[in-house]
């Protein structure tokens, strides 16, 4: 291949974060005029690659080439520069301002001094043109449907002059007629010569829009193949090839009564889903991103609302209208977003794990200190979280003993149900260790788990039981001697469902 059919080369990328070698040795070529297809398990590096190309994330070695130009690292203003676009899952608009005001947001449009809002709502319809869609440029963004939105934010990259596309899941919030829009979109652009490069869970899509394919695995480039090459069960195969490297401690299984039941259960974009859980089983919660593995746990415990389908609480029908009421039937959620829902960073460790329960300790406006100490020792005791104080600040704490600190508020609540969303997310190897033996000592004293877990070492290794979910739909259900990563990773991706 010339030099000159290469828009994009990466040589020996290498990211690494504390606890996480999240890029290694990663060289990559993307050509001229081509959707590349770039794909992997959840962690394996994908995110990493595409903000190092950004220029998010600066790599800690290894080059970076565009059209000819080699950076050590990209930044955002060379990325803006020089014509690097990405659009993510999550829009960055301003929704009560119109498709123009959104497209030329932030830029200049005339040499005078005020804003020629006529001129931006041409050059916005000379846009939605060249993609062959009709959009009127002076709608509010608020009042579009989310293919139109994204829409949108394809223009303001075609309004800032880029000519390489970072479209990373860009099908995963669309209806069925939205993705064939996106995909006429996509083919619209090539044939003006963009350069796109496509990720997505959706295995399918792949051979509808792409030319080449590219596989990662554990921050690695397993291989690079013509789409026309390669088939579903080939991916798949590249996507999962390795041997479980975690260590997972064993445990003794001993169940109880069922004390969980879920039947016919619809949240507002997940379900119908039925299953039930027993004292002293962790049951896993398997499925890409965009699964509804969150919306489904959200709903069980309150946090957003329950449609329709029953949920019985220790055989007693409940329909959960907020958090709290599942709080009081003895159900616990660990957040994937440690940070912002887990824990007050900003509090010590004695208030966060006391929080849950203040007003059993209190009495007339005034808190049992002395039981709330008693208690919140007890729990930094039995989980051997690391403090100095139990007055220190919990942002103070690693990754891994904050982690221990949200846990420890809802064993300290006697939480006997405990949902626990992506519960290793962000530590290191160690630390993972220490929470798989907590979780099993959790189960061993008969508390029922659910774990969710993009990792799918962490499922395969820590769970007894896994559903498996795709596009909020139940797809598979698995024994733990039915656990495979081929046959899990088949029902997360629609290639097989029950």
């Amino acid at each position: 291949m010339s030099n000159q059919e290469v828009l994009l080369r990466l040589s020996h990328i290498e990211k690494s974060f504390p606890g996480v070698h999240a890029l290694k040795d990663v060289s990559l070529e993307v050509r001229k005029g081509e959707v590349l297809a770039l794909i992997g398990e959840n962690g394996a590096g994908k995110s990493t690659l595409i903000k190092a190309i950004t220029g998010a994330h600066a790599p800690d070695s290894g080059t970076i080439e565009f059209d000819g130009v080699t950076y050590d690292k990209m930044t955002p203003e060379i990325a803006l520069q020089v014509g690097i676009g990405a659009i993510y899952q999550e829009f960055t608009q301003a929704p009560p301002l119109s498709v123009a005001e959104n497209v030329f947001m932030n830029l200049r449009v005339n040499d005078g001094p005020f804003r020629d809002y006529a001129l931006m709502c041409k050059k916005t319809k000379e846009i939605t043109d060249k993609l062959g869609v009709d959009i009127n440029p002076r709608a509010l963004v608020k009042d579009l449907t989310v293919g139109y939105k994204q829409l949108v934010e394809i223009s303001k990259a075609l309004a800032r002059n880029a000519r390489f596309l970072i479209m990373d899941e860009p099908t995963a919030p669309l209806t069925d007629d939205e993705v064939e829009l996106l995909f006429k979109i996509i083919r619209e652009l090539k044939e003006q010569g963009m350069t796109i490069i496509y990720i997505s869970h959706r295995l399918d899509e792949l051979f509808e829009v792409s030319d080449r394919v590219t596989v990662m695995r554990d921050g690695e480039v397993v291989v690079t193949k013509d789409i026309n090459e390669i088939d579903k069960p080939m991916l798949i195969k590249y996507m999962v090839g390795r041997e479980l490297k975690e260590s997972f401690p064993e445990r003794d299984k001993h169940y109880g009564d069922v004390v969980l039941e879920v039947k016919d259960f619809c949240g507002e974009t997940v379900g119908p889903v039925s299953f039930t859980l027993r004292e002293g089983e962790i049951l896993g919660f398997g499925g890409l991103v965009g699964a509804g593995r969150t919306e489904l746990a959200r709903a069980i415990f309150g946090a957003d609302p329950q449609v329709s389908g029953e949920l019985y609480v220790k055989g007693q029908k409940v329909h959960f209208k907020s958090s709290m009421e599942a709080i009081e039937h003895g159900l616990g959620y660990v957040s994937e977003d440690r940070k912002n829902q887990g824990v007050l960073q900003n509090m010590a460790v004695d208030f966060n794990i006391s929080l849950p329960i203040i007003k059993k300790l209190s009495h007339m406006l005034l808190v049992n200190t002395k039981k709330e100490r008693e208690i919140v020792q007890k729990q930094v005791d039995d989980m051997s979280i690391k403090t100095p104080s139990l007055k220190q600040r919990t942002s103070n704490l690693s990754g891994g003993n904050q982690q221990k600190v949200v846990l420890g508020k809802w064993l300290a609540s006697e939480s006997d149900i405990l949902i626990l969303d992506e519960p290793t997310r962000g530590i290191d190897v160690g630390s993972k260790q220490e929470i798989y033996k907590l979780i099993n000592r959790l189960a061993e004293q008969g508390k029922a788990i659910i774990v969710i877990s993009s990792e799918m070492e962490e499922l395969l290794g820590l769970t007894d039981r896994m559903l498996v979910l795709y596009e909020g739909k139940c797809t598979g259900k698995l024994e733990k001697e039915e656990y495979s990563q081929e046959k899990v990773l088949q029902y997360a991706s629609g290639e097989l469902s029950l």
